[in-house]
């Protein structure tokens, strides 16, 4: 493997990107409290506090994440990752495409493609929503962010549960052999195999991906990030929170369905919507109901819905949307009474 700059770059950054992050929270109270000379505990210091600390912080961690999973991305193909399910028994061509639905490239106008490559390759369709469930709510941007705000316990309550979803949503929508509610020219189509032959790249040139991965990816998500950031830091500094505890507190059994119900029609990433959802639970909302809203809204996105309109008929749509709803409201119960 030959030592190029890409290497250096990686090893000088990596040090500095650590020491930055160890001395971030006092860097942002001593701006606060002697550069801008406000007084604490006012609703305006402690909103503007929880900002300029959570900003850099949450940019931080996608950078650094971002730039590791670019370069595992590098392997997982869209092409490769059709290969990997052909063939495969149901139940475990749903658990390897939830699987692979973290790791690989995946977003809403991407949806169409990837669906008529997975049925035109033959992979079944209960396994292709489990890709489809999996890629876009378990994805580096919210698993980063969930680290960041809650640790690592969330993170990964946060994935084993929205694995479970995906792979036992896949597995029911199999067996219900809805095929036929699959538009008629989905089957007709024949893609070609222009994908067939996969680039090969040196490990230098992966180290290369992370970093446009980065520049990308954060590129597109990093105003998201601030308006959520802007809008929990107003919610840290002036909601009541005897308020949050009323409307999503453990104790009102309605709140994870209604915390469904909302989530369903709006649109947001897990960049824009993670830190709203942190100082909601901050505030008093219950974890269980706080997950329920934020699952809702990343994996079930109207843009999505409408998007998969052109592939899918409308009652299939909406067993897709009722099952990976019923299996999202099992889990924010789950959170609230039992664990």
């Amino acid at each position: 493997m030959k030592w190029n700059k890409n290497f250096t770059i990686a090893l000088l950054l990596i040090p500095l990107w650590f020491l930055i992050y160890h001395y971030l929270h006092p860097l942002s109270d001593w701006f606060v409290d002697h550069i801008l000379e406000m007084k604490a505990g006012k609703h305006l210091t402690e909103a503007l506090r929880f900002f300029i600390f959570e900003v850099p912080k949450v940019m931080m961690l996608l950078a650094l994440i971002i730039f590791v999973v670019g370069i595992i991305r590098t392997y997982f193909s869209p092409e490769r990752t059709r290969k990997m399910l052909e063939g495969k028994s149901t139940f475990t061509g749903n658990v390897l495409a939830s699987l692979l639905g973290i790791v690989t490239p995946f977003c809403s106008c991407s949806a169409i493609p990837l669906f008529l490559g997975f049925v035109e390759t033959g992979v079944p369709l209960g396994v292709t929503f489990s890709f489809l469930i999996a890629a876009p709510m378990i994805n580096e941007v919210a698993v980063i962010l969930l680290f960041g705000l809650f640790g690592w316990k969330t993170a990964l309550i946060y994935v084993l549960t929205g694995l479970v979803i995906a792979i036992v949503a896949g597995w029911i929508i199999g067996k219900l052999k809805l095929e036929h509610w699959v538009q008629d020219w989905v089957y007709k189509t024949h893609l070609g195999n222009e994908g067939d032959t996969e680039e090969k790249l040196t490990f230098s040139l992966r180290i290369q991906r992370g970093y446009e991965a980065v520049k990308e990816i954060v590129g597109k998500v990093w105003i998201y990030v601030a308006i959520g950031i802007a809008v929990g830091a107003g919610a840290h500094g002036y909601v009541p929170e005897d308020y949050m505890a009323a409307l999503m507190g453990k104790s009102v059994w309605y709140s994870v369905p209604l915390s469904v119900l909302i989530g369903v029609p709006l649109y947001s990433n897990a960049a824009g919507i993670i830190p709203i959802v942190s100082v909601l639970i901050e505030k008093g909302a219950s974890l269980g109901t706080s997950l329920a809203f934020m699952m809702a809204v990343i994996g079930l996105s109207l843009p999505e819905m409408i998007i998969l309109k052109k592939v899918l008929k409308l009652p299939l749509i909406l067993t897709f949307v009722g099952i990976v709803a019923t299996g999202i409201m099992i889990v924010g119960y789950l959170f609230n009474y039992v664990l």
